[in-house]
């Protein structure tokens, strides 16, 4: 299943549901995607639909308990940042507030100079703490803050810097996201492209090492690291600018676009 949460046409309440073959249906009894990912709501859908084209695809979870990201988890982002591998996962929290719709808009804090794109593949809890789905996020960070502040939580946690979806694509459908391939545009031009076997530590390695002390919960997330190709490792960087659109693709996953307000 693809689970969605959108805006139909005209609406002004969030309507969750399935993404079946280019359309928005919602679901019959009213469920949240949260529900469905624990096993306590119904994915049965009714017959409220909508043209994909037509609707605003929100946040699937619009407001995820907690979500949880990786620093430097792929071999190639490693060795093009300088770093060494890390023996044991690097874990932060984005804060609630960073969390925003796949279609953005991202938003620059006038205190920010070097903002960066990071195309992520994003794990989705589901019931008893198990891999619910997957889907894609960007995990927005400000360069200068993260450089100067040992603590990442203004350079990873600011308002808007977590758009992700579009729609969660759950293990049913997709039972191993272990070689996906994974592409991030500015503007059109490709800046990343990688396959997620070039992760360090696969998904179900993540879940494993943040469950050793934190309950897992449905609808959490973890976004997994970013391959090479971030911005600030080009020479001279290349960060973004107001009016930039960054689009992400994972394969199976489908497409997230955004632009930098």
């Amino acid at each position: 299943m693809k689970l969605a949460t959108f805006l139909a046409p005209g609406a002004e309440q969030p309507v969750a549901g399935q993404v079946i073959d280019e359309q928005a249906v919602a679901f019959a009894d009213g469920s949240r995607v949260v529900d469905v990912l624990a096993g306590a709501g119904s994915a049965e859908t009714g017959d409220r639909s909508w043209p994909l084209s037509e609707v605003s695809l929100l946040a699937p979870v619009p407001e995820p308990r907690v979500a949880y990201a990786i620093g430097l988890n792929y071999a190639a982002h490693v060795a093009e940042t300088g770093n060494q591998p890390p023996e044991r996962p690097i874990v932060f929290v984005k804060v609630a507030g960073s969390i925003a719709p796949p279609g953005g808009p991202i938003r620059c804090p006038p205190a920010v100079r070097r903002l960066d794109y990071e195309g992520e593949l994003v794990v989705v809890i589901g019931a008893a703490g198990r891999i619910g789905g997957y889907c894609i996020a960007d995990d927005v960070t400000a360069r200068d803050l993260q450089n100067r502040e040992p603590q990442w939580t203004r350079a990873k946690g600011a308002d808007t810097f977590c758009p992700y979806g579009p729609w969660i694509t759950t293990v049913d459908e997709l039972p191993d996201a272990g070689d996906l391939r994974l592409q991030t545009w500015v503007n059109g031009e490709l800046r990343q492209d990688s396959r997620t076997s070039d992760l360090i530590f696969g998904c179900q390695e993540l879940v494993d090492f943040i469950a050793e002390t934190c309950t897992l919960m449905p609808g959490d997330l973890i976004l997994t690291g970013t391959p090479n190709g971030v911005g600030m490792a080009f020479d001279p960087p290349r960060f973004l600018q107001s009016g930039d659109v960054v689009r992400i693709e994972v394969e199976q996953l489908g497409v997230i676009e955004h632009q930098v307000g």
